[in-house]
């Protein structure tokens, strides 16, 4: 995150409060569940193993597997797209996430919804991506908050004063979505889902704004 602009930060605090959102969802409908931390689906599916759950086993490592096929189909739609590979991730992610929504208000929910879900989690974490790889996680928090540690210790100690915040603000932003999207889920059910898709619509024509308007250069002084 050191070398993304302030306006980049912004939009990944936009997506990553989108991702909470969605991922609050997802858990409370699905029971214990997520769409987005796979970690602990990683976990929840060996315990379910362990206790001869197999309905859950399934369902852990089922959200895995769609999960990464979001993320290798978003690759290899970034590796097709010969420009505004940026933007053409969030147009999928959102598209993934209404079809979530829209599976679920015809009545095609059932395992469909939840798989949706997680595979626009998945494709969400390729968006921000340099090298190859991801600069920025927007579903998981853990890396983040091991980052944003090293850089309160690196304050401490004399180095850069305020760089732990961006990883602060990444953090907030995608608890603050969970606790939304928990309220919404229980006032909403699935079409509280609405809301994240809307809020990644709000990001996309951010994006486009963000291309458009590039930062100007510093002004150079000249000294006579």
């Amino acid at each position: 995150m050191r070398s993304h602009r302030r306006s980049e930060i912004l939009l990944a605090a936009i997506l990553s409060s989108a991702a909470g959102f969605v991922d609050a969802v997802g858990f409370i409908h699905l029971g214990g569940y997520f769409v987005s931390f796979m970690s602990g689906n990683s976990t929840r599916g060996g315990t379910a193993l362990a206790e001869g759950n197999w309905t859950g086993f399934i369902l852990a490592f089922g959200l895995v597997a769609v999960f990464l096929v979001g993320v290798v189909s978003a690759s290899i739609l970034r590796w097709l797209v010969p420009t505004r590979k940026r933007m053409a991730v969030m147009l999928y992610v959102t598209a993934a996430l209404a079809s979530a929504v829209v599976l679920f208000d015809v009545g095609l929910g059932g395992w469909l919804a939840p798989a949706f879900m997680a595979l626009a989690m998945g494709a969400e974490n390729v968006i921000f991506e340099r090298d190859g790889e991801v600069s920025i996680g927007l579903t998981y928090m853990t890396g983040t908050l091991v980052k944003m540690g090293q850089n309160i210790a690196s304050a401490l100690t004399g180095g850069g004063r305020r760089l732990w915040l961006r990883y602060l603000v990444l953090w907030l932003s995608l608890t603050t979505g969970s606790i939304v999207g928990g309220f919404s889920y229980f006032a909403l059910s699935m079409n509280a889902l609405w809301i994240a898709v809307a809020v990644l619509v709000l990001a996309v024509i951010f994006n486009g704004w963000l291309h458009t308007n590039p930062p100007r250069p510093p002004a150079t002084r000249v000294v006579l």
